[in-house]
């Protein structure tokens, strides 16, 4: 299994991350604590069929 780095900011602390997503699944929704402030972050990931990621986080408390 290939995974495919994809960066996100953190709702909370507004730091950039680097995220591992596996491009095998077209949709995936899962949650992750941020490795800054460690708080949770919903992570939406989405890739097209033409292979192209969309990829939103957001804050798991809200």
């Amino acid at each position: 299994m290939l995974l495919e780095p994809a960066h996100i900011q953190c709702p909370y602390c507004w730091e950039t991350l680097e995220v591992s997503v596996d491009p095998s699944v077209p949709e995936q929704d899962y949650v992750e604590d941020c490795q800054v402030c460690c708080q949770p972050i919903l992570i939406h990931v989405r890739f097209g069929e033409d292979g192209e990621l969309s990829i939103d986080a957001e804050a798991e408390n809200d």
